[in-house]
């Protein structure tokens, strides 16, 4: 059955429309709630929630479904989720299969430039993703 997403309004709608696309692994579902939440508010969505799970289905969802067509859209949800409460413990639990899967986004974003970044900016965001 196909999830029904709708912009969340605060962390608990967040939270659980989260949980459903990652038990399911719903990576489809997964862009269509990061393309239709504001950037700026994940970190208050995502709350104290942030897990090396959701952190992943992010990453492979925005490589996935948006960088191909909205690459400054990327970079501000990778920007933002770094500011999330958690950031560092997840990142620091992250493998090296895991971490050049956010290498390969980066990638990603490094060939689709757009308006919205630049090289340095996106430089100094690799840093902060200790890359």
């Amino acid at each position: 059955e196909k999830l029904r997403i709708s912009e969340p309004s605060n962390p608990y709608d967040f939270g659980q429309i989260i949980n459903a696309v990652n038990t399911n692994k719903d990576k489809a579902a997964c862009a269509e709630l990061l393309r239709i939440t504001d950037p700026k508010k994940l970190p208050v969505l995502l709350s104290n929630k942030l897990e090396g799970e959701i952190f992943l289905i992010f990453i492979q969802s925005l490589e996935c479904y948006v960088v191909g067509k909205d690459p400054g859209l990327v970079y501000q949800h990778l920007f933002y989720l770094s500011k999330a409460e958690r950031f560092k413990v997840v990142l620091a639990l992250l493998n090296k299969n895991e971490k050049e899967q956010v290498q390969q986004l980066f990638d990603l974003l490094s060939e689709n430039e757009n308006d919205q970044y630049s090289l340095e900016d996106l430089e100094s965001l690799k840093e902060v993703y200790e890359l």
